[in-house]
């Protein structure tokens, strides 16, 4: 069995974060491990506390499950200081974790800030050279670059601009992007290239950009390179989206094992 490996922190509403990850471990038939950077409460609506844990035992966490079990691809969400980013890098460096997946996760979708300035300028220092691919929305995608993006050609000078600051590859995500579709831009070995999906519309939408990471490092796991996970992880996204149960009151959960209801379903 594949296995992947998140670091990132938890969301006790379970939609987004470490269990995010995780159900989209399953979901993928990967075998999911963790190493825990923060715990947070939070729900639909937002964030109310933020706890994160020392380096040393997020480091301690990598060290335990990738030198007994291993790993085939890892991810990173929520990395809240700077500590904790060097040594995710350093861990990543040491154990030659193979096909890292950084999302850049800066702000919760209800727009609480998760990390602060110092972390920001150590992902760009030291994780994003470790990076197989960095996925950034528009918001992230600006603060790495240090840039404002506004038209095509800005989100294009971004992506160079990230990309050159070490990750093997760059998707920068379309999701704040003013069109009818996801429009999500692939900027790998000096060219561009353009994957568009279905908008689903609604609220519940809470821990896109984990579960499309996520998926991306399961089909990176699986021996699947970036332009066949691209579109596989947009469907499933998608998928996940227009399957969402309805709960809470603001930014609600995705359905993230919608695929293997509709099998069943078919099969009925």
């Amino acid at each position: 069995m594949r296995r992947v490996l998140t670091i990132a922190g938890s969301d006790s509403g379970a939609g987004a974060g470490i269990q995010a990850d995780l159900k989209t471990f399953a979901a993928h038939q990967v075998y999911g491990t963790t190493a825990l950077t923060a715990i947070t409460a939070q729900n639909t609506r937002g964030v109310t506390a933020v706890q994160a844990l020392p380096a040393d035992l997020v480091a301690a966490q990598i060290e335990a499950v990738v030198s007994d079990i291993g790993t085939d691809a890892a991810k990173t969400g929520m990395l809240p200081n700077a500590a904790i980013v060097e040594a995710v890098a350093a861990a990543v460096r040491d154990l030659d974790i193979p096909f890292l997946v950084v999302d850049p996760v800066m702000v919760a979708k209800s727009g609480d800030r998760l990390l602060d300035d110092e972390a920001l300028g150590a992902i760009r220092r030291v994780l994003l050279p470790r990076a197989h691919v960095v996925t950034p929305n528009i918001p992230e995608a600006e603060q790495l670059a240090g840039m404002l993006i506004a038209t095509d050609e800005d989100r294009r000078e971004a992506a160079r601009r990230i990309a050159a600051l070490g990750p093997a590859a760059v998707i920068v995500k379309g999701g704040h992007l003013p069109s009818a579709d996801i429009r999500d831009l692939l900027y790998q070995h000096g060219t561009f290239e353009e994957f568009t999906a279905v908008r689903v519309a609604g609220t519940s939408t809470h821990g896109t950009g984990c579960t499309f990471a996520a998926a991306l490092a399961a089909h990176l796991a699986h021996g699947r390179p970036l332009r066949e996970a691209i579109p596989l992880a947009q469907r499933y996204v998608a998928g996940a989206i227009q399957a969402a149960p309805g709960l809470g009151h603001g930014h609600g959960p995705m359905d993230h094992f919608w695929a293997r209801q509709a099998d069943r379903a078919g099969r009925m």
